[in-house]
Order: structure tokens, then sequence, then C-alpha cells
């Protein structure tokens, strides 16, 4: 069983393990987040919720009954209804349909819970896994991207009452 939680100081010891222990893994389709997120975790992790309580962003943990994380699911950049998407499923638990059901939860939350309209997304032509989630939970491209510099295609979901 999963959950799916709203981003809070108690979870901090619990993501600092999933990064590291994930960091090979999600460099090898995303952009690394490099030493300063590591070495200065605990002030960063601060600064996200400062800014989730702000309501510039809404950051959310998947973990599993004994509250070790599984994944993130982001929504960051919020403004006039809409947000960017950004999430990472753990290597031990990839392929087991948790980005999708977690995304999903997000759409719907994104709608009846932060009065979102639309979101955003990015990923690598090369992340064959994040390209299938955005398709299967109703994203649709919208033209190229280059995320950390990589070819890439931009996606699109408007929310509405489906999502409730």
């Amino acid at each position: 069983m999963t959950f799916l939680q709203r981003l809070r100081p108690g979870h901090a010891p619990a993501l600092l393990a999933f990064e590291q222990e994930n960091r090979g893994y999600f460099a090898a389709s995303v952009p690394d987040r490099g030493d300063p997120y590591f070495e200065h975790f605990d002030a960063r992790h601060a600064e996200l919720l400062a800014e989730q309580e702000a309501g510039l962003h809404h950051f959310h943990v998947l973990t599993d009954a004994a509250g070790s994380v599984l994944g993130r699911v982001n929504l960051v950049d919020v403004a006039a209804g809409r947000a960017e998407l950004g999430y990472r499923i753990a290597e031990r638990a990839a392929g087991r349909g948790l980005a999708t059901s977690a995304v999903r939860a997000v759409c719907s939350l994104a709608y009846t819970g932060y009065g979102l309209r639309e979101l955003r997304a990015v990923t690598t032509l090369d992340n064959h896994g994040s390209l299938a989630v955005l398709a299967r939970t109703g994203f649709v491209r919208a033209g190229k991207a280059f995320p950390g510099g990589r070819p890439g295609l931009a996606w699109t979901r408007r929310l509405g009452p489906e999502d409730g």
C-alpha cells in the first residue's frame, strides 16, 4: 500500500535517503541535482516548505506503509491556475504503475484542492517510462523541449470536473 502525502518537515530524513539511494538512477534520465543539493539538504528542504506555504509550489511524497519514500510528485511554479508537474519514482519501485497512479492522484488534487486548471510537464525523449506515464494520464504533446539541454517534449493537460 502506498500513500500520497503533502510534503512536511518530518519527511526530510526519508526524502534525503530516497534522493541519495536513487541519485545514479535518476541521473540516467534527468539532470543530476548536484552535490550542493545533498550538502545543504536541510536548508533547501526548509526553503521549499516555506515556498509551499506561500502557495508557490505543492510538493508531495509517495510513501510505503513504513514511511519510506518511493517517489515524489511536485507541482511547481504555480501561477494563474497553472503549474508544472514533476515526478520521480525510486528504482526499486519502478515498473509497478506507481508513477501513473500518483500522477492521476495529483491531477485530481490539483483541480479539487489547489484550484489549478492546467498542468505542464517536460521529459527527455529517452525517458520512455515518463513518456508513457504522461500519455496514460491524459497529457498531450505540446512541442519540443530541451530539459537539461537534452532533446525532449513538452506536454500539457487541462484539468476539469472529471478530475474531481
